[in-house]
């Protein structure tokens, strides 16, 4: 390839994997990107930019995946402007069903020239740390979920049900623990489980105190404390929504938050004929998950309790007054929807992408 100036950008599409990266080279003059294959490391990927004389020209994508936005940092700490982009919003052919690394880096670059990608916010590493973290208790939520439903299955098996209401109390565990079993196997499989379960539970206690002492600092201290003016929004809910969004100027208006959420019906229209589903879920999985938990506590009456009035303190009144408006707008909808839907999963979606507008609007004020 020459290295000749070139009077309009270069774009480069990169499909990147563990090992390697394909790039599609697409000149100003050319239809069809050439496509070379490099190794994924940094040495390589120097080597790569090093052939163009004006790295001001060159305009690098990539899909969003599991190598993250390590790459992208590289590319910008040399000058190359790199954008990451949203997966599922890629245009794709319906008949095109043939898939290899050279079609896509090719295809990344023809439609990057185009105009037709849509770019996703690059977090800073301080965002990016903070965010892992919120993530790693969500994991470690999952986790200590599985061990408890499998030592309660285990009990099920053998006829001792817990009929005693809530499984998260001092009763229930003591219940637990006065268990006994008569075959030593038995014993022994009890044991174990019961050991899981409290192994997960002492890691995600761990995970919780690391968290709380990232809800005071930056970059996200100031968010979690308006955040956490909202009923249902615990300061720890707060930090990880705040980790998920960073920017809420990037959404013009609360629909798009509500969509990036994936708490918007999916929609055909065609002609005269309309026809709205289920949620899209195409949105940020860890946020919706989030709002949907605050969006439980919304079906009790409007209160303010001892919890919600220490979060609150100290806050302007302007945001004190929002958050009391909103618990009694949600409040109120979720009894009235609550009354008219069998299935109250169904209601708490709704309140959730409610509560998505009214924290929108409340970090953007």
């Amino acid at each position: 390839m020459a290295s000749v100036s070139h009077p309009a950008p270069i774009h480069l599409g990169l499909d990147v994997h563990k090992d390697t990266i394909s790039v599609g080279i697409l000149d100003p003059d050319q239809q069809v990107p050439d496509v070379e294959r490099i190794t994924h490391d940094e040495a390589s990927v120097r080597r790569l930019v090093a052939r163009f004389p004006d790295r001001g020209w060159l305009r690098a994508c990539y899909e969003a995946g599991p190598t993250g936005f390590e790459l992208a940092r590289l590319l910008h700490g040399m000058g190359v402007r790199c954008e990451v982009i949203a997966p599922s919003l890629i245009p794709r052919a319906p008949g095109d069903k043939v898939k290899t690394d050279r079609r896509d880096c090719r295809r990344l670059a023809r439609l990057h020239r185009a105009g037709e990608l849509v770019a996703i916010r690059i977090p800073s590493s301080e965002e990016e740390a903070v965010r892992d973290l919120c993530r790693t208790r969500s994991d470690m939520v999952e986790d200590l979920t599985r061990a408890r439903n499998r030592l309660g299955k285990f009990l099920l098996r053998h006829g001792r049900p817990w009929r005693g209401g809530s499984t998260r109390t001092k009763v229930y565990q003591a219940w637990l623990r006065a268990q006994r079993f008569d075959q030593p196997a038995m014993t022994q499989t009890f044991g174990h489980y019961l050991a899981v379960v409290e192994v997960r539970n002492q890691a995600l206690d761990a995970v919780e105190a690391d968290l709380v002492g990232w809800c005071g600092r930056p970059p996200f201290a100031w968010q979690v404390t308006r955040l956490a003016a909202y009923r249902g929004v615990t300061r720890l809910g707060a930090l990880t929504v705040a980790a998920e969004v960073a920017d809420w100027h990037r959404f013009a208006h609360a629909s798009q938050f509500m969509g990036f959420c994936g708490l918007v019906p999916s929609e055909y229209s065609s002609g005269s004929r309309v026809h709205r589903g289920r949620l899209t879920k195409a949105g940020n999985a860890h946020l919706r998950a989030q709002l949907v938990e605050s969006a439980w506590s919304y079906q009790h009456r409007p209160s303010v309790g001892a919890e919600i009035a220490r979060r609150q303190q100290g806050l302007p009144p302007e945001v004190v007054a929002r958050a009391w408006a909103a618990q009694q707008r949600l409040s109120g909808r979720f009894r009235t929807l609550a009354a008219r839907k069998h299935t109250k999963s169904i209601v708490a979606a709704a309140i959730a992408r409610e509560l998505a507008g009214f924290l929108w609007a409340e970090m953007t004020a």
